[in-house]
């Protein structure tokens, strides 16, 4: 389990450094200046706190946390059907072929 969260917690540090978020904040001096941290996530988007130098958290503003918990509107099939490749067919019929035979 803790691996699955250390993976999460690198690939989204990779994300948001690659769209130009580079703000770091140790645990400590985040809860000192708490009201700069929240004032930047409003301002110039999330916030990274780190605990023992390692990422822990995102500081959002409330309106990109909304955008990001938002509930997909409809269903996948829906989506698919609508996309431009919604009326391409597919060839969905399998080979027959076995393999080879195998003497055992």
């Amino acid at each position: 389990m803790r691996q699955s969260a250390d993976m999460i917690a690198r690939l989204s540090s990779r994300y948001l450094r690659r769209i130009g978020i580079v703000n770091k904040w140790q645990l400590q001096d985040a809860k000192n200046r708490l009201s700069e941290v929240v004032r930047k996530a409003t301002d110039e988007g999330p916030q990274i706190i780190t605990l023992r130098g390692d990422d822990a958290v995102v500081v959002v503003a409330v309106d990109q946390y909304a955008r990001l918990a938002r509930k997909p509107k409809g269903t996948l099939v829906d989506f698919l059907r609508k996309s431009p490749l919604g009326t391409v067919a597919l060839d969905l019929t399998r080979s027959r072929d076995t393999g080879r035979a195998v003497v055992l």
